[in-house]
């Protein structure tokens, strides 16, 4: 078997799918910084910046698009920071937001962002235009298709680019989202719409506060992905189990067998432990399971990664029996790879 196929196996899309599934949603630590999401959130900004808004929203991983109810800071799907976990959403739901959709829900929560900031829904003119900001919100709604009335933006949801009618805080939001998106061609495009006076309305505004500091600051977050502390597979409503057999990489079971969780103020990484015998145990591997060091590397570097990922540590007192432990366990993968194809048990 070649290293090439070792590696194939072991960084299959099967294998990465269960592991994914059966992590904690908390553990995966999904952070926007470094991520995809980090340049499309400075594009925003500087958006911002480009029409004359101070103001910068902060940002934070959720499980859903939105603003917690009146704070002004902007909850992202956590997929959407891990190219593997925008893969998985794609294949669990049938569809997941390309780079020039999260454009338009980010400029759609600005809106949220700078109306809950500024307050802006308790001016007696931001009522008139948009009307009561405090009625009832209801998630489903039955929309008008051939008004004018309302700007046309977000088309993601089932009621296509009539979100607007939604409640007078979407259509504010909408608005905005017209508004601020670069060369959208607002003036010309809603000339002839009864919207366009909403459009007017939201110019004069922004040049009016944007430059204001804001009266308040997001602080409140709902669902934060740090504690979101269950299983992808519940997240998705699925049984990781039933993608076990395709998972031919997987190890997470063999490692916690060998690095159970343990409590103590002195505990040592068992990535550490592999690294630091990588040279030994790559020899002893190549030695009893016949492959070549190149394939055994793989083999090594898999348990290396998925320890660190799992957060596995041991006890300084146990060091010579979790050496003996983890030898014993990759030359048993070893074998199985070199006799099998897959890793089993």
């Amino acid at each position: 078997m070649s290293a090439k196929r070792i590696l194939h196996i072991v960084h299959s899309w099967e294998t990465v799918r269960f592991e994914l599934l059966n992590t904690r949603i908390s553990d995966l630590q999904l952070r926007i910084e470094g991520s995809p999401l980090e340049p499309l959130t400075r594009r925003l900004h500087k958006e911002l910046e480009a029409k004359g808004i101070a103001y910068k929203p902060d940002f934070y991983l959720t499980d859903v698009w939105g603003c917690p109810d009146r704070e002004a800071v902007i909850g992202i799907p956590f997929y959407l920071a891990d190219p593997r976990l925008k893969l998985l959403e794609e294949e669990q739901t049938g569809e997941v937001e390309d780079d020039k959709t999260v454009m338009m829900f980010l400029r759609h929560e600005a809106g949220h962002a700078l109306n809950y900031s500024y307050r802006l829904w308790r001016l007696p003119d931001w009522g008139e235009v948009f009307g009561t900001f405090s009625k009832p919100y209801r998630d489903a709604f039955r929309p008008d298709r051939l008004t004018r009335q309302f700007v046309r933006h977000i088309n993601a949801y089932r009621y296509g680019r009539t979100y607007a009618q939604k409640h007078p805080d979407e259509d504010f939001a909408e608005t905005f989202a017209v508004w601020l998106t670069p060369r959208s061609g607002w003036r010309r495009r809603y000339r002839q719409w009864p919207a366009i006076h909403k459009l007017r309305y939201v110019d004069r505004l922004m040049k009016k506060v944007g430059l204001q500091q804001p009266v308040r600051i997001g602080r409140k977050l709902c669902n934060p992905v740090e504690k979101m502390d269950f299983l992808l597979a519940d997240h998705y409503g699925k049984k990781s189990k039933y993608f076990r057999r395709s998972a031919r990489g997987y190890v997470d079971d063999k490692l916690r067998e060998v690095f159970p969780v343990v409590r103590g103020k002195r505990l040592i990484p068992a990535a550490g432990l592999l690294r630091k015998f990588h040279k030994d145990l790559q020899q002893r591997v190549v030695r009893w399971s016949g492959l070549e060091e190149q394939e055994a590397t793989t083999i090594l570097k898999k348990l290396d990664s998925r320890s660190e990922a799992l957060g596995l540590q041991f006890r300084p007192s146990q060091s010579g029996e979790k050496i003996m432990d983890i030898t014993a366990l990759a030359i048993s993968l070893a074998i199985d790879f070199a006799y099998a194809g897959r890793f089993t048990g």
